[in-house]
């Protein structure tokens, strides 16, 4: 099953609704990493800066008049007995002080110290902190889905000697920061929500307005037909692109206007060129016999001939048969070249139908009508024609069979007269059904095939149509509807 594309409209509107929401997600994406970032360098600038107040008050308390001990690495203990809790409780940290072996000299947590004795710092912390220029290393872990940081580094004495190792452990508290997070996402949302539903109206009134030029210009081009006068595209206050199309479509109309003018000049050239040698041809035929007798008379003739008088009968019968052929073959394309004029009759289609079908004397031809009387608007004789083809070119079809039937049947349906002549005769063949409506086509030996062409002519002029079923060797149905008022008259009868 073939999916259908959406119209450009749709995709339009949902390309831009994408966007904004692709837009969206990627400011919030941009942002939340910003924020990352900023949470990173937030914690790493913070306990830079705990690190330095705390290594300078451990430098004043070292160098202060207070402390009377020499400032090296056994007196660590000594000196920071006291003044450790102290260090701590001011810059709302913890503290621990290592010797330069990585053993633990004090701290400021009490419960800690066993602990941190049994846990010395190890070698590979040790080498970081001698090894980088700044004597500086922090290791950073995850305990209980939460994040630490310690960072290590030297306590120098007066000459700049590393005495000690400083080590404060820091806690990642996120907890303020996710909650600005939160909030901000929250505002932002609010702000999203907004910008979505501008969007979205602004989508649907731009994507109606570039498509309305687009959908006037399918309309045209839909409406667009050679055998009639198409109107050209006038469209104000548009893009670049659409004015080029509309400039392109009316060139187009002036062009097939041109062509349409000598198409149908060509056309009808050639229909009475055809229609000029299929007379030519059918008038030929019956002059063949014509000389023909008109010699045999000359050549035979003589006065004393007991038998002339019915002689001269016979060549005068000849001569007026094919005469009477070509008078039918003058008056059939003169009926045909002839425009059926509206008369707007009102009359009675069951009585003009029965009237009709009186000239006929084949016992099978059969008549019914829904009811007595049926009032249009048609012209009598005009009708009558209709009437008489369908029939006869039913009889004419009709092979020799006992069981023969043609039925004529009127009806009048939703303001239409419905005729159809229906026969069980020998049918349409399935090559000849698409050109049985043309002039000049016939299936019998005689005749010019105008008909079918006359009756379609008629009927088409009063706002009607005709078609036909038909089945080979079962017969046909033809059936021509026309409206009961004529288009051009408000009332029955004029």
């Amino acid at each position: 099953m073939k999916i259908k594309k959406p119209s450009l409209r749709t995709r339009i509107f949902l390309a831009m609704i994408l966007l904004v929401i692709l837009a969206s997600i990627l400011i919030s994406a941009v942002a939340i990493y910003q924020y990352q970032e900023e949470t990173r360098d937030y914690h790493t600038e913070r306990l830079q800066r705990k690190e330095l107040n705390t290594k300078t008050h451990i430098k004043r308390v070292l160098n202060g008049r207070q402390n009377t001990w020499e400032v090296k690495t056994e007196n660590i203990p000594i000196i920071f007995k006291e003044e450790i809790y102290n260090i701590a409780d001011i810059h709302k940290l913890q503290i621990m002080l290592y010797d330069l072996e990585g053993g633990l000299l004090i701290a400021s947590n009490a419960g800690l110290k066993k602990a941190a004795i049994e846990k010395c710092l190890s070698a590979d912390i040790l080498n970081a902190i001698s090894n980088t220029p700044q004597h500086r290393h922090v290791d950073k872990h995850m305990e209980n889905g939460q994040t630490f940081q310690s960072s290590f580094t030297y306590v120098t004495d007066m000459r700049s000697k590393p005495i000690a190792i400083l080590n404060i452990p820091y806690l990642e508290n996120d907890d303020f920061l996710a909650k600005e997070l939160e909030e901000f996402l929250e505002r932002i949302s609010y702000a999203y929500l907004l910008v979505l539903l501008m969007a979205v109206a602004s989508a649907f009134l731009l994507s109606k307005y570039i498509t309305k030029s687009l959908k006037t210009i399918s309309e045209k081009i839909n409406s667009t037909r050679l055998e009639k006068r198409n109107e050209k595209i006038e469209i104000s206050d548009t893009s670049e692109e659409i004015s080029t199309l509309v400039n392109s479509y009316n060139s187009m109309i002036d062009e097939l206007e041109d062509s349409a003018v000598q198409l149908a000049r060509s056309e009808r050239e050639q229909a009475w060129r055809e229609m000029a040698k299929q007379v030519a041809h059918e008038i030929k035929n019956p002059l063949t016999p014509m000389r023909l007798t008109v010699q045999s008379f000359q050549r035979k003739f003589d006065p004393t001939d007991v038998d002339i008088h019915s002689k001269l009968d016979e060549y005068s019968k000849t001569l007026i048969q094919q005469i009477d052929t070509m008078s039918s073959i003058a008056s059939a394309f003169s009926n045909f070249a002839k425009m059926p004029a509206q008369q707007n009759e009102t009359l009675n289609v069951v009585e003009i139908v029965k009237l009709a079908l009186d000239i006929f004397n084949e016992h099978y031809v059969m008549f019914s009508a829904d009811k007595e009387e049926i009032i249009a608007v048609f012209d009598r004789t005009q009708l009558i024609r209709v009437v008489t083809n369908l029939v006869k070119n039913a009889i004419q079809a009709m092979p020799v069979k006992d069981d023969a039937k043609i039925i004529v049947h009127v009806a009048s349906v939703d303001g239409t007269v419905v005729l159809t002549v229906s026969d069980n005769g020998s049918g349409v063949l399935e090559e000849h059904k698409e050109k049985l409506f043309e002039p000049k086509f016939t299936t019998k030996t005689s005749g010019m095939g105008l008909g079918l062409a006359m009756v379609r002519n008629i009927v088409e002029t009063y706002g009607g149509e005709i078609s036909f079923v038909s089945e080979e060797g079962k017969g046909a149905v033809f059936k021509v509807v026309f409206p009961q008022l004529n288009e051009h008259s408000n009332t029955f009868g004029s």
